[in-house]
């Protein structure tokens, strides 16, 4: 999804630089082509303007004649990558420019003789005072892998707050094989999450641009670099389970490949209750140790295990893992302290056919999955999750 929106370049005071013959001086402000007459060309912003916003983008005309090459140099910084009009009458600047830097900006133009002339203007961006960072942005390789499940959220986190998210916002960039309607989220001022209006179509190449040098985040606070990061979809899997009904089903594009007993939450006074809602698939451990949420060593409730085999899906402590030693209750009853039992071999299964991001929807419990709890993202309904977003909804670009 991309929204990007440019200051009107009518609204800006233009240079004009044309020829004026000898008998009539140029006015205050108009250059001279090369000392003869040329193509007009006129630049915006206009010549030497200082504290210019970095996200103002650089409009060059040939008010007669047409372009041929226009160049934007910073001197702190890579050349600004442009586009120049079908007709050659009109070049503006892609991206953003760089804080507190001078750019010097080369026009080649050439009149309807072919005469070519080179005409220059130079302007500076507004001073920042300090700069922010994606501090992490998941998926990546290290925590998920490149291929993940269709529930899989795009979340990035800053290292420091943002006050203009819509600045933000709108650099960033997602792009896909295969058209998803989509839109950010804030949670708070430091995290921001994508993801689609339905799960994402299954094999489908997924980039993320965080076009974010020189975007402005808050007063006098602009982005440090760019980040882009590329993943793919994997195959559809959704697996559904019932506190009632004691049963996990697994069904992989549409198909259902396994069928497993569990045993849920089992409430009571400690109120172990596995969560309703849409969870997603956040980690695969081989081993993980759980302890009894703020029950202390030899306190009433209190327990500390081992356990092998685990996908975890919520912050909370739920899991569906192996556990030997309810499989007498497994489809038959709730036993569990919040987490979702399996035989050893369905959790052997599951943790080597599950991917990071595939829905895990469990429904029957009185407790109900907050959004905010892990990747619940999925529990807010459209219009919920564009609530908190800066910008409208809409397609992400295609993905050559």
């Amino acid at each position: 999804m991309q929204r990007v929106t440019y200051v009107s370049a009518g609204l800006l005071a233009l240079a004009l630089l044309t020829a004026c013959s000898a008998k009539e001086p140029a006015p205050e402000g108009i250059a001279m082509a090369g000392g003869a007459r040329g193509p007009a060309v006129s630049f915006s912003p206009q010549d030497k303007t200082k504290d210019v916003p970095t996200d103002q983008p650089v409009v060059v005309s040939a008010t007669s004649g047409k372009l041929r090459s226009v160049r934007v140099a910073g001197s702190k910084s890579a050349p600004l990558e442009g586009e120049l009009s079908a007709d050659g009458t009109r070049w503006r600047s892609l991206g953003t420019a760089r804080p507190g830097t001078e750019y010097t900006v080369t026009a080649v133009s050439v009149d309807a003789a072919g005469k070519q002339t080179t005409t220059t203007s130079t302007f500076a961006t507004v001073k920042g005072k300090e700069t922010f960072d994606i501090e992490t942005i998941t998926p990546n390789k290290e925590y998920t892998g490149l291929t993940v499940g269709v529930g899989m959220p795009i979340m990035i986190a800053f290292d420091k707050p943002i006050k203009d998210r819509v600045s933000v916002e709108r650099n960033l960039i997602v792009r896909s094989s295969k058209p998803v309607e989509g839109a950010w989220h804030w949670f708070d001022d430091q995290h921001v999450d994508f993801r689609p209006q339905k799960y994402w179509p299954a094999h489908t190449r997924v980039r993320v641009e965080a076009r974010l040098a020189g975007v402005r985040g808050g007063p006098g606070m602009y982005g440090k670099r760019d980040v882009t990061l590329n993943f793919k979809i994997g195959r559809s899997q959704i697996t559904k389970g019932s506190t009632d009904e004691h049963v996990l089903i697994v069904r992989r594009d549409g198909k259902k490949i396994r069928t497993m007993p569990m045993s849920a939450g089992k409430g009571g006074v400690w109120k172990y209750y596995t969560t309703s809602g849409i969870h997603l698939a956040m980690s695969r451990e081989p081993v993980t140790v759980m302890t009894s949420p703020g029950i202390g060593p030899g306190q009433p409730g209190y327990y500390q295990l081992t356990v092998y085999n685990t996908v975890r899906i919520s912050n909370s402590g739920e899991y569906v893992h192996s556990a030997p030693w309810s499989v007498g209750s497994q489809g038959s009853a709730n036993v569990s302290h919040g987490c979702v039992n399996i035989s050893p071999d369905n959790a052997r299964w599951f943790i080597k056919n599950t991917l990071i991001g595939d829905p895990i929807i469990i429904t029957g419990s009185p407790r109900k999955l907050e959004p905010t709890n892990g990747w619940g993202h999925w529990q807010e309904n459209w219009k919920q999750w564009l609530k908190w977003s800066s910008l409208k909804a809409g397609p992400t670009i295609a993905l050559s």
